[in-house]
């Protein structure tokens, strides 16, 4: 553990990514499609890109930090809050300070630029809590647990560049997972970060998430990969919503992890129009009880479904397969 002459902040900070735009020759624009980058894996997947020639990454993201804390003990002043990219294969190291939010100065968000020409493979990104401390300008006083990977050839946003994905027995398995010996997969939230189990009972089953087969049964895997992204999302919402830290007024609090940053990306989606804060609170009133959950089962499916990409996915499964019939017929 780390000892620092300076009193530091003790809640917790995190970020989130909460965008990410490419700019190629010609200043051609482009988004990048949200599964291009993870909360939960804190990893964005520059290879996602449909074209190979952007030379400028965009990413926004959001920090927050525990305004509360630094209001109460006043050990600092002129707070900043930096993004910063580095990659030490090629030994860059881009800073950009994010600009205060309106809600007091919890939120603090911005954008940091990549150059595909500076960089190689991953870099990482920070985020920082600065201040003055004892007359010292300059002072880290906080950062996130643990820095976001842009990889800038990957297509799927996994820090461990292999799919969480593990395939058992679910008959022969565990005494847990024989109870679902039906069901093609479970998501396990029981560990450090959440794992898809894929049931090597369900004929077929592992060939189609794999793409072995024919370009039928190729779409139709991409179609059960979004549900099963969609059954992860729902399963680590109701992980994190589940065990939250409350405050002597009742007060709910984000988690300071992956969880945290799970709540923040689909609450606006589950109570819309509301500060992320009051929609936690909401959200916690009604699991404990003071109002109907059952009524925000829908919600969650709908904002599960939405990160998953869902919704688009299905339409392309649609599309390719009456194009593989008329391709058939003809």
């Amino acid at each position: 553990m780390r000892v620092y002459p300076y009193p530091r902040l003790t809640g917790a900070v995190t970020a989130r990514v909460t965008a990410v735009r490419l700019r190629g020759p010609g200043d051609v624009r482009e988004q990048l499609e949200s599964k291009g980058y993870s909360v939960v894996e804190q990893v964005v997947a520059l290879g996602m890109a449909e074209r190979d020639d952007w030379q400028i990454a965009r990413i926004a993201l959001t920090a927050t930090v525990p305004v509360r804390e630094i209001e109460m003990k006043g050990h600092w002043s002129d707070i900043t809050v930096v993004a910063v990219l580095t990659e030490g294969a090629t030994n860059t190291r881009t800073c950009v300070p994010l600009a205060r939010g309106v809600n007091g100065g919890k939120e603090w968000t911005g954008e940091i630029e990549l150059d595909r020409d500076d960089h190689l493979d991953r870099a990482s990104l920070a985020v920082h809590v600065v201040a003055t401390v004892e007359d010292t300008p300059g002072r880290i006083i906080g950062s996130i647990d643990q820095d976001w990977v842009v990889d800038l050839t990957s297509d799927v946003p996994l820090r461990d560049r292999q799919l969480d994905v593990s395939t058992v027995s679910f008959a022969r398995g565990a005494d847990w997972l024989r109870s679902f010996r039906d069901a093609p997969w479970v998501v396990d939230t029981s560990g450090h970060m959440p794992t898809v189990r894929l049931n090597s009972d369900f004929e077929g089953l592992v060939a189609l998430v794999e793409g072995r087969g024919s370009k039928v049964e190729g779409v139709v895997g991409e179609m059960l990969l979004a549900q099963m992204c969609a059954d992860v999302w729902t399963a680590v919402f109701h992980t994190a919503i589940g065990d939250l830290e409350v405050e002597d007024d009742g007060t709910p609090l984000f988690p300071p992890d992956w969880r945290g940053a799970v709540l923040r990306e689909m609450l606006p989606d589950i109570v819309p129009g509301r500060a992320a804060e009051d929609a936690l609170r909401e959200v916690h009133l009604r699991r404990t009880g003071e109002g109907s959950w059952t009524d925000l089962q829908p919600r969650i499916q709908y904002a599960a479904a939405r990160r998953a990409e869902v919704p688009k996915t299905l339409a392309t499964t649609v599309r390719d397969i009456e194009r593989i019939d008329q391709e058939t017929l003809a």
